[in-house]
């Protein structure tokens, strides 16, 4: 097939454009690289400088590909700085993919794969969460991705758009040759095994008094190529589904104190910790149930202890900060 992925110079859309070109797909990455390098695009993938909020470069860029299906993961990803500047979450989040829609629409590209967060569940009611929980997010990230999801539910019943939208928390690990890179960085792991490479001098806890097992909040991680593989079986599908919504998870939480022991044990390293105010926004408890994308397309992690995910993660900060 071939395939747009917009976003593919980041994490998880790089980590799913390696992918599909090892199974023999064709990939063309969309991305303004605003937080990321050109160095980070997959070699074979082509790849073109845009940004989704100038519908002319992205018309012409579906024009010119007449692309089998359009995979979506360029965002803004802080819950905590969308806390703070909620508008350009809106802006990039929300109203750039309207102009991705409206433009796949123009143009006769009719299957999406939504790559969007489990934070659109807000504070939930039990756990493990399930697809049919209430969609209540408690920062302006989970609302920016929800109303995507609004949008798409319009665009499948007015106009048969096909799409699939994946809800998920925590990705960490990597991939032989390929990893974590956030500029600047912000998730929990790479941050953690900064200071186990001396880049930083401790790790911050914002929070101690969740009512969870040790006071700090509790996170259900998934390893990038779990996730990965989950995104193609959902654009796999597609081919005979016109809208699916999956959760995915290893539906295990781990609070941010065991990461932290996880990556000692790992390691081998001292982690100091500094324990500083909850942000604004974070629930206490997150951790989805994937037993929906298991039971009808198959996904299985194969990832599933943290201590591995860890270790992937480890292998690659090392050898990029060589």
């Amino acid at each position: 097939m071939k395939i747009l992925v917009t976003g593919g110079a980041g994490y998880i859309g790089g980590t799913v454009t390696r992918l599909l070109l090892a199974k023999g797909h064709s990939v063309t990455v969309f991305d303004n690289l605003c937080h990321s390098k050109r160095s980070a695009v997959a070699e074979g993938a082509k790849f073109i400088l845009g940004d989704l909020a100038d519908r002319a470069i992205v018309e012409k860029t579906l024009n010119d590909g007449r692309f089998d299906g359009v995979m979506h993961f360029a965002a803004l990803i802080e819950a905590g700085e969308s806390m703070k500047k909620p508008e350009i979450y809106f802006r990039n989040n929300t109203a750039s993919t309207l102009t991705l829609l409206e433009s796949m629409l123009a143009t006769g590209h009719d299957k999406l794969v939504f790559s969007s967060t489990a934070a659109c569940y807000g504070e939930p009611e039990s756990t493990p969460i399930l697809e049919d929980a209430k969609l209540q997010p408690t920062n302006a990230y989970g609302e920016s991705k929800l109303l995507v999801e609004q949008m798409l539910r319009w665009m499948n019943l007015i106009h048969g758009f096909k799409y699939a939208s994946l809800r998920y928390f925590n990705v960490a690990g990597a991939i032989e040759g390929y990893g974590e890179a956030h500029e600047p960085e912000s998730h929990l792991i790479p941050l953690i095994l900064d200071v186990a490479l001396g880049r930083r001098k401790d790790i911050k806890i914002f929070g101690r008094d969740y009512p969870t097992k040790d006071g700090t909040c509790i996170r259900d991680y998934i390893h990038v190529r779990d996730l990965a593989e989950a995104h193609l079986l959902a654009l796999e599908a597609l081919s005979h589904e016109s809208r699916l919504i999956y959760n995915i998870g290893n539906g295990q939480g781990f609070t941010v104190l065991e990461v932290i022991e996880s990556v000692r044990r790992v390691t081998g390293k001292s982690i100091p910790v500094e324990e500083l105010e909850r942000r604004a926004g974070d629930p206490a408890v997150l951790v989805a149930s994937s037993e929906k994308i298991k039971k009808e397309l198959g996904w299985k992690p194969q990832f599933a202890e943290l201590d591995k995910i860890v270790a992937s993660a480890w292998e690659w900060h090392q050898k990029r900060y060589a």
